[in-house]
Parts: C-alpha cells; structure tokens; sequence
C-alpha cells in the first residue's frame, strides 16, 4: 500500500510539472494581458472574491430565471413564473446557491463558477430542445436513454445537424475550459478551510429540510400528475432534482409480512372457471396518442374521421380511461396495463421500464395467463431497444417480441417520421399461428405519434379540418394528426377482421395512452380532464356490452373478471375491489396498491412467500427465421437472397459487420471487396446500440473464378 501511495504521489507530481511546461508554452494574448493587469479588472476581480457570496445569490437568481427562460421559450412566460410562483422560484435559486458554494473547495474559484454555470446552462440547453420536440421536459431517467437517442438522428427527434452542433459546442467550451485551467490564476484563500467546509456541508444538510418544510406548506408539491405542468409550477432545477433523487418506491410505513399476507388472502378470488379449450385470445392494442377528437370544443371536421371507433363504442363495452400522463410518456400508460400497477408511486417523470425492470423481473398479466396455457407475445413498430422494452418485455415474461427491426417495413407517415400501422395486422396473426393455444398479444402503434407539422402538410386530405380561434399553423397540426387518426381507424378495422378471418374466439382492447402533444387545456375539452383517453372493445364471440369507466392499471383486470379469469396478485386485487365497488383512486383503493406492489418489485415478497415466482424470460425476438438461401454476384455486388430480411438486416462476413444495403424482404447486397471466397455470411436483425435480436443461418460463399481485378475491388 505505501508502494501504491508513493507511485500516486510521483504520478501526481509529474502531473503537474507537465501542466506547467504546458502553461509556460502557451503565450498569453495581449488584450487578454493588457484585460488582467487593468487596475478595475483587479479591482472588481477583488470585490468579487471578497463579497462571493453576494455575486453567488445575485448569480443564481439569474441562472434561475435564464434556465426558466429556456424552459418556457418566453421571456414574459419566465417573468410570469417569478410572480405567480415566486417561492418557488426563491426555492429553486436556493438550490443553484448550494451548489455554488462548492466553488470554496477550489483555489481556482472562476473556472469552478464557471464549470458549475456550463452545468446548468447545458441543462437549461437541452431542456429547451427537447421541449421543442415533445411536451415532457427533460428528467434524469431521460439519461438512461441517451443510447436510444443516438439512435435517432434524422428523425424529428434529434438531427444529424443538431448532434454535429452540440458535439462542436462541447469541444469549444471544454478547450476554453482547459485555458482558463492552465492560464488561469489562484485566488489566495481568504476564509479558513474548517469554516468553508462547515458553510458547504450546512449549505447541503439544509436542502432536505428546506424542501420539506416548502412541500408541507404547498409551496412545493411531491407528485406531478402532469409532468410538464409540474416542472412549470415548480421550476426546472427542482424537477430535475426530483428525478434524481425521488426515484422508485418508498417503503410503506405498514409494510409488514403479515399485513402483505393478509391482504393476499383477502383479495383471493375463486378459481378461472373458463375450462381449457373455452379460452379465448386476448389482445390488447394500445393506440399511440389516440383521442377521440369529438371530445374538442374548437374542432370541427368534415367527416367523422373515426367512424369505426364510433360504432365500437355503440356496439361493444367501451368507456373513458383515466391515464398516468399527458401529451407523452407512453411507457408509463403501458406499464400500468401490463402489470396492474401504478406509477403514481415512483418518482415524477420516472419510467419503471428504464429503473426498477432493469434491476428485477416483474409480475404482469403475460406470466398469469402462462398459468393457463396462454403464449404471450408483443407487437411493435418502433425500436426494440427504445424505452428499453426489450430488457422490459423480457422482465415480464413475454414469449416473443416483433419490433420493427423484424418487420419489413416500406410504408411511412406523410411526415417520414413512423411507420404507418398496417404492417403491424399480419406480425400480429403471424404471432398467433407462431404457437399453439390461446395467445395473449400486446401491440402497440405509432402512426398517430408526434411531432405534427405546422405547415400544411398534406395538400387534399381526406379530413378537412377547422379551428375555431386557433392560429394557421396549430391548425395545420390538429389537420395532419386528425387525418393520421382516420388512417388509425382504418388500421383497426382492418385489425379485427384479420383476427376475426383466424376463426379463433378473440377479445381486443384498444386504448389511447395519452392526449396529443398539442397543448389542450381542461376547458377546452368535454370531460375536463387531460388525464382521460378513451378505450373500446371487440369480440366475436358474443361478449355482452356493458360500458364503464376505468383506469389504465385496473383495464385488464376487469376484463380478465369478465372472462371469468382470476390469476396473478395485481390482477385479484383489483377485481376484490371493483367488485367491492371502491373508487379506482381512493386512499383504500390506492393503499393496497402501493403496499403489493412495493412487495413485488422493492420488498422481500411476502406475497409470494419469498420466492420468485415469475423470472424473467429468454425472450425472443421475432416469429419467423431470418434465412439466407443463396448468394450470387450481379452488377458488381454480391446478392444474397433469402427470406425475412428487413432494413435493419445487416450482413456479417466471418463476424464481421460489412456495409449492407436492403432491396427487399428477399433480397441484401454487400460489395464484392467485403467479401472473399469460402467467406462465411450471417444475416443479423440488427437493433440500436449494435444489438443483435435474430440471426439467420450461416451461409457459405462461394464467388465465380471469372471476376475481374476491377469488380473485387469496386
């Protein structure tokens, strides 16, 4: 150990001999000489040392408002949250205040201010950004998607154009930082160390009780029902810090085996009475930004432009459906309808997908329903890896997952942003004749995703649409989203009659996970609430019609009751109460939530008697073989022909990724120089982050002897 501490010690100094020669070669500019040696740049530079405090309150009051500023993309709007919500902004300056005060453990305080104030600017930055992209603001758990975003350039989430400045602005301010590192000079220490560390550590041991002294009086609130709004009352800095620290579940204050256990045997239902052979597929379809446009009070439209969904709602069970979020966060809506759980119980803007499940395996009603012989699968045509549902699918026990990299998708929105949802009919059917039994399948769309466009997109739609008191370009986007809605509304028809053509007794759930990201307000709206979408049904098989208003973590569960199926420890605590009827929402309803489902993913799970009843599963993705029948060369390019390839497909040479452009579902090519004869080649199905979901068999090439020296090359 001395050893180790005398190399550190030699390193250290070496270290900094090689800073010096490094400062020592730099010359100095001579307006940035002639700036120091100015007797009111050291005058102020004196004060500002002397009274730092001072500049710090004054700074942070400052950076607060800027950050506010970007948040809202308005000055007034930023003027507006220092007036109507001044303790919190008081609040969240306070915050910054702390956090400037770690300036005092350096002797180098200008680049440390200045390093804290590039932290917050960037935050500020790219809060700003993303709000121009969706309504959610940017949050810690957005970090654990940095991978997915990546992912994304060129679409209209983040572009290559907008990586390519954000990647030189990085480079720009790190390079000035490491000037004013080397060039810049010490502030000789003017406060005893012992008194500086007492002032940093009181300043930090206050938050927690500053902030919970605020939220006791409603200056600050511990939940955001709407996420966005919640940043916007509260201010940004204590939203982000929220999302840091407030992540996954407290533990109940009763939270006890026996109250666990007692509640189990409480909420046990009688056995599934439908007999094997009765068991009808079950399907749930979860209609990405979905809303019954009717429900407006400014909107008027030429037609109906959901006409099928209309008249499922006449004709089947169908009611509104209270939702976890607004305007995005889809994986929250299908997380509660996955597993009967909530996510009022995790931390603002946390996803569970992206935390928790990556941690542990979780109950859902895929692993119920394999009790009773049921595979589950998931169908999607968006990223595998996005929001994490592959790790996430896997956690609850799905069988098969067909994201779009499975899928041989040629169609897209007028936008180019998102498939359109037709292609999503036949993964579904093909994932039912996959197994034999009943099946459980999720599917999940994105043709009606945002962002809308603002200027008039598509010349003659089908749709024509008014705004009462809207101006030209929120029109235009109400006018594309309502046409993308019809598109939907076809796709549905289109959904069930396929399911209906396989013979096999099915019920469909469709549900909208949130309202648009088009700013709607509670007056705008018939029901009043942002929190309400809508849900209906269809079945053939004769299913009686009774409509009722439910939630996204009990919509499942009153269907399964329906069906006379009664499994998994969610599932039977919310059919023990609706049939009890408490209010979906009370303080009792919600006890119980929060007591079985902090046991099944943070406790010691009582419920299940210690043991993990429901691990994870060896999920696979896709339904059918990627496969390569043969491989011959054409036009200078190797052609590989097979079945199930798609544009994520990606040719390997001997393991090695090779350049690869798709021509069809039959058909790859690679240049000739990629490859060399007796080469062996695998076609892989390719997910972000260089993720392999699927590989074809191995293939064996074998080139013609008469290539020429030119085309080998090419």
């Amino acid at each position: 150990m001395k050893k180790f501490f005398q190399k550190a010690k030699t390193l250290m100094q070496a270290l900094v001999q090689k800073v010096k020669e490094i400062k020592s070669k730099i010359p100095t500019p001579k307006f940035v000489k002639a700036y120091r040696e100015s007797p009111k740049v050291q005058k102020f530079f004196e004060w500002v040392n002397k009274y730092s405090l001072v500049e710090h309150v004054i700074l942070s009051l400052a950076m607060c408002f800027v950050m506010e500023w970007m948040s809202r993309h308005s000055f007034l709007e930023a003027v507006g949250f220092v007036t109507d919500h001044t303790g919190a902004y008081l609040y969240n300056s306070y915050l910054i205040f702390v956090v400037y005060s770690l300036v005092y453990l350096s002797n180098r305080q200008t680049f440390t201010r200045m390093v804290i104030s590039a932290v917050f600017v960037a935050l500020g930055i790219t809060n700003c950004i993303i709000l121009l992209n969706r309504v959610t603001p940017f949050g810690f758990t957005d970090m654990y998607m940095i991978g997915d975003l990546l992912t994304m350039q060129g679409t209209s989430y983040f572009t290559a154009d907008q990586a390519a400045i954000a990647v030189f602005a990085i480079v720009v301010y790190a390079i000035w930082m490491a000037y004013i590192f080397i060039k810049g000079k010490r502030q000789p220490t003017r406060i005893p160390y012992p008194v500086k560390y007492a002032f940093i550590i009181a300043c930090f041991i206050s938050v927690p009780f500053v902030t919970k002294g605020l939220q006791s009086h409603g200056v600050l609130a511990t939940y955001f029902g709407n996420l966005q709004q919640g940043y916007f009352d509260y201010g940004y800095v204590y939203g982000f810090g929220t999302s840091v620290f407030d992540r996954g579940m407290s533990k109940p204050l009763l939270y006890t085996e026996k109250r666990v256990q007692a509640l189990v045997e409480e909420t046990e239902q009688e056995e599934t009475t439908l007999k094997e052979g009765e068991m009808p597929n079950i399907v749930v379809v979860l209609l990405e930004s979905f809303y019954d446009v009717d429900e407006v009070n400014f909107i008027q439209t030429s037609q109906d432009p959901i006409p099928y969904f209309h008249s499922l709602e006449k004709e089947y069970s169908a009611g509104h459906l209270t939702v976890p979020v607004v305007g995005a966060g889809t994986c929250n809506s299908e997380f509660e309808v996955l597993t009967g759980m909530s996510c009022q119980f995790f931390g603002p803007g946390e996803y569970p997908q992206k935390t928790i499940l990556k941690e542990t395996d979780c109950e859902s009603y895929a692993g119920d329903l394999r009790k009773l012989g049921y595979s589950s699968h998931v169908v999607h045509n968006n990223g595998g890896n996005f929001y994490s549902r592959a790790n996430a699918f896997s956690m609850m026990g799905f069988d098969t997952f067909q994201s779009k990299e499975m899928l041989d998708i040629t169609e897209y929105t007028p936008m180019g942003s998102w498939p359109t949802d037709d292609i999503l009919i036949d993964a579904t059917t093909d994932a039912m004749a996959a197994t034999e039994g009943p099946d459980y399948i999720y599917t999940i769309t994105v043709e009606a995703h945002g962002n809308y466009p603002s200027e008039k997109l598509i010349q003659d739609p089908e749709i024509q649409v008014t705004c009462e008191g809207k101006d030209e370009a929120l029109s235009n986007q109400w006018e594309y989203y309502i046409n993308m809605l019809h598109n939907v509304d076809e796709f549905m028809q289109l959904y069930c009659q396929a399911l209906d053509a396989t013979g096999e007794p099915t019920l469909v759930i469709f549900f909208g996970d949130h309202l648009p990201t088009m700013g709607l307000t509670e007056d705008e709206i018939a029901t009043g609430d942002l929190y309400q979408s809508k849900y209906v049904t269809w079945n053939n098989f004769g299913m009686s019609k009774e409509d009722q208003d439910l939630t996204t973590y009990n919509l499942v569960a009153e269907y399964l009751d329906r069906l006379g199926i009664h499994e998994g420890t969610m599932g039977r605590y919310h059919q023990y109460q609706m049939d009890r009827g408490v209010k979906a929402g009370s303080l009792e309803y919600m006890a119980g939530v929060e007591l079985l489902q902090y046991d099944l993913l943070y406790g010691k799970r009582y419920a299940y008697d210690g043991e993990d009843k429901y691990p994870a599963t060896d999920l696979e993705m896709g339904v059918k073989d990627t496969v390569i029948d043969r491989a011959y060369v054409f036009d200078g390019k190797l052609h590989i022909y097979g079945e199930n390839f798609t544009s994520w497909s990606k040719v390997f040479v001997n393991g090695k990724k090779v350049p690869t452009s798709y021509v069809s579902g039959q058909c790859l090519t690679i240049k000739l120089s990629s490859v060399e004869d007796g080469d062996t080649i695998v076609v892989n199905q390719m997910g972000s982050n260089d993720t392999v979901f699927r590989s074809s068999n191995e293939y064996l090439v074998q080139l013609p002897e008469s290539l020429s020296e030119e085309e080998l090359t090419e």
